[in-house]
């Protein structure tokens, strides 16, 4: 197949040449379809985006009612039922074969990254509780963009590190008296845990089949965040209208953008999935402006911009 190809290319070449000029028409009808093939993954993403900060956003004002680690809790527990759903026999397949071959390795792996999927949900509420939706998230993204750039050896890299960090040092003098550093701290290791998450998801891809591994996560997540959950929600987190909306908050934070951003992958680069996952800062902003009213300064815009800038970059 490759050698007829290449057989049919050299032949198109030799007419090109003898006609004098290029195939335009060609080259502008690829252009056309490769525009078109990549709409449909694009949207996926942009969806996946825009459904994350949605939840954040609802949950934001769920803070209200409940502590941020109760909202954490509902949000956990939505999720680890959905993908225990979804999984099906695949995650008691993946409990029985752990079993037989007292894979104890593997089970650590699964447990550790559910581990990871805990303190990054619990911290960056805590984040989300202190300081605006945008700076919260753009703080968060340093983990990814620390992935990213580990172990480079290109010089370019180290500028798009010095570029987020430039945008951080703005984001701490561009605020009205609102940017609290225990938010921000919190950020920080919502944003650490984000780049343990990725090492350890591809670990447990590694391992488990299917969504098997992430769903053992998932439920070793919502079993862990139970206590501090119950604790500082207590009887206030299980009225129906609380329940109600702490699932909604899990099936738009989780559910679907975990099944566009699969379904997007499948279809598309991930340099380019990296690229277009930094549009996450600003959409964080932007619903933090629209549902909670957190309006951000020209400094702490500009900020945000370095950041995404940086993590498009090294995508």
């Amino acid at each position: 197949m490759k050698d007829s190809t290449a057989a049919d290319a050299g032949h198109q070449d030799q007419e090109t040449r003898a006609s004098g000029r290029p195939d335009e028409a060609g080259s502008e009808a690829h252009g056309v379809t490769e525009r078109a093939r990549l709409a449909l993954p694009a949207a996926m993403v942009l969806s996946g985006i825009i459904s994350v900060q949605a939840g954040a956003g609802i949950a934001d004002k769920l803070f209200r009612e409940i502590p941020p680690a109760a909202v954490t809790g509902l949000r956990l527990w939505t999720s680890a039922v959905a993908m225990a759903v979804i999984s099906g026999r695949g995650l008691v397949g993946a409990f029985g074969d752990l079993a037989k071959r007292r894979a104890w390795a593997d089970a650590g792996i699964a447990v550790s990254f559910g581990i990871a999927l805990l303190i990054m949900n619990f911290s960056i509420y805590q984040a989300f509780a202190r300081i605006p939706l945008g700076v919260a998230v753009t703080i968060e993204f340093l983990g990814p963009l620390a992935v990213a750039v580990a172990g480079s050896r290109h010089l370019r890299d180290v500028g798009w590190v010095v570029l987020a960090a430039a945008g951080v040092v703005l984001l701490t003098q561009g605020g009205h008296g609102h940017l609290n550093l225990t938010g921000v701290a919190f950020a920080g290791v919502a944003g650490a845990c984000w780049a343990g998450y990725i090492g350890l998801s591809q670990a447990t891809g590694r391992r488990f089949p299917g969504s098997a591994g992430l769903a053992i996560a998932m439920l070793v997540a919502g079993i862990l965040i139970t206590p501090p959950a119950v604790i500082a929600g207590g009887s206030a987190m299980f009225r129906p209208a609380v329940l109600a909306t702490g699932a909604a908050i899990g099936i738009l934070s989780s559910l679907i953008p975990y099944r566009l951003e699969l379904e997007a992958l499948r279809r598309m680069p991930m340099r380019l999935f990296g690229v277009w996952m930094s549009l996450e800062p600003a959409v964080a902003a932007l619903i933090g402006l629209a549902l909670l009213g957190q309006q951000l300064s020209a400094l702490e815009w500009l900020a945000i911009g370095c950041v995404m800038i940086a993590c498009a970059g090294a995508a």
